[in-house]
């Protein structure tokens, strides 16, 4: 009979695809209360991206029968970050070219207004860094999108993994790969 390892590849996808929704779901929330683009409430999206994280680790831990060393707690949740990165990047790709572009004309007048309240660059820096980011910002996005979960998955699971980490004794056996000695002779 073939002992079938567990693998963070499972969990990390599940929960990366969870994510993938309550990020859809909290993107078009915002679209529909018409909230400013640039205000601090968008990072509320790193709060389900944490919790699943979280539950990504405790789901491999609970695969593994409850025990999970430091470098599993941390390899399943950098996977998570790694699938809900490139996930969220299609997403915001494909929500800023073809499902809301109108929102890429909001993003950028704010970020004018902005800069123009701020004063510290003349009309023509301005209007030359709004064509260059009207230009790329669908790649500036991406890029930004993938760098960011990425990072910030990177850090969390490193300080998550000790959370969870909790390791077999010298004592405790591997009840998965252990097999009971057979008797040759039944008089023994």
């Amino acid at each position: 009979m073939e002992v079938k390892k567990a693998s963070p590849s499972q969990p990390a996808l599940k929960w990366a695809l969870i994510n993938l929704i309550a990020s859809i779901v909290i993107t078009y929330a915002f679209q529909f209360l018409d909230l400013d683009p640039n205000s601090s409430l968008k990072y509320l999206s790193f709060l389900p991206f944490l919790a699943f994280l979280f539950l990504t680790q405790k789901e491999y831990k609970d695969q593994l029968g409850g025990y999970l060393t430091y470098g599993e707690g941390f390899l399943s949740g950098f996977l998570y970050a790694i699938f809900t990165g490139v996930f969220i990047a299609i997403f915001t790709y494909v929500y800023y070219t073809m499902l809301s572009p109108d929102m890429v004309t909001k993003i950028m007048d704010a970020s004018q207004k902005k800069m123009t309240e701020d004063g510290k660059l003349s009309q023509d820096q301005i209007d030359a860094a709004m064509n260059m980011t009207r230009k790329y910002f669908a790649v500036f996005a991406v890029v930004g999108v993938v760098f960011i979960y990425i990072l910030f998955g990177t850090i969390v699971s490193l300080i998550s993994a000790a959370i969870f980490k909790n390791e077999r004794s010298p004592f405790d056996t591997v009840s998965d790969n252990y097999e009971s000695p057979k008797p040759t002779d039944p008089t023994v």
